[in-house]
């Protein structure tokens, strides 16, 4: 018998799953928005904090060509183990955001793509940031806007709870906490960063089909050992109720905006 699709990933980690969904569906798009913001250019030098699986870093790279240089830092070893073979020679560290392993102005630019909001202490990471850049060195954070202006992760997260209980849907909300542009503009500014902008910006997610996406959240953000009765049942519920976000090729569509603000190092 023919093995499902999940079934034949089963022995990924979360981080595995994590790389093959959802970064290119949320995360890959996402990082060309946040080296857009940070006007990253040839000979620069970049840290990418709370790097994950390096779709940042990855397009940095690109940008900043042989003359410039980017690091990445995550918490994650998994998330660095698999960054770590699709970026060989990179510069990837362990370590919180709180406490950079890095020299005072070592960079002209620091990113931080879906982070800040899972730091323990977001303004020590902030103020961290602001430490490694050169004087009038560019910041760009990008966080998730609010659940609530999310509409197919709010279903999705109801759909969540029902099946596997309030408990997991605690990572899946805790994604989304920073979802207001005065609270992020105004952590950056106590930070210490100048010509601060904070935005919030629209844009779609898409994935292959509906299953990958119930797929990329349960086993690729949330993880644990859900049954597979359990499981089953959360995907017919998702197949029906999400069934409005799916498109004439079975992949699956959504708004996911996000906020990113923008400062300079003062």
């Amino acid at each position: 018998m023919a093995q499902t699709p999940q079934e034949e990933n089963r022995g990924e980690t979360a981080a595995e799953v994590f790389d093959r969904l959802f970064v290119p569906a949320m995360a890959a798009p996402w990082a060309a928005r946040v080296a857009d913001a940070a006007r990253l250019k040839p000979g620069d030098r970049v840290l990418d904090v709370a790097c994950g699986t390096g779709a940042v870093t990855k397009e940095a790279l690109r940008r900043v060509g042989p003359d410039g240089t980017v690091a990445g830092l995550d918490l994650s070893p998994e998330m660095l183990a698999v960054a770590r073979r699709t970026l060989p020679g990179t510069d990837l560290r362990e370590g919180a955001a709180e406490s950079l392993p890095f020299h005072d102005q070592s960079f002209d630019v620091v990113t931080c793509q879906f982070g800040l909001m899972f730091f323990e202490d977001r303004a020590a990471a902030l103020r961290e940031m602001s430490r490694v850049l050169r004087p009038e060195g560019r910041l760009v954070v990008a966080v998730w806007d609010s659940l609530d202006r999310t509409p197919g992760y709010a279903a999705l997260t109801e759909i969540i709870e029902r099946h596997l209980g309030a408990e997991a849907g605690v990572p899946v909300r805790a994604a989304f906490v920073l979802g207001d542009v005065a609270t992020v503009q105004s952590m950056v500014e106590t930070a210490g960063f100048t010509s601060v902008r904070a935005r919030s910006v629209e844009a779609p997610a898409r994935f292959p089909s509906l299953a990958a996406w119930v797929e990329a959240e349960v086993r690729g953000w949330i993880g644990g050992d859900f049954g597979e009765r359990e499981y089953a049942a959360l995907l017919t519920d998702a197949e029906e109720r999400l069934a409005g976000y799916r498109q004439a090729d079975g992949s699956v569509e959504f708004g996911l905006p996000a906020i990113i603000a923008t400062g300079a190092r003062g």
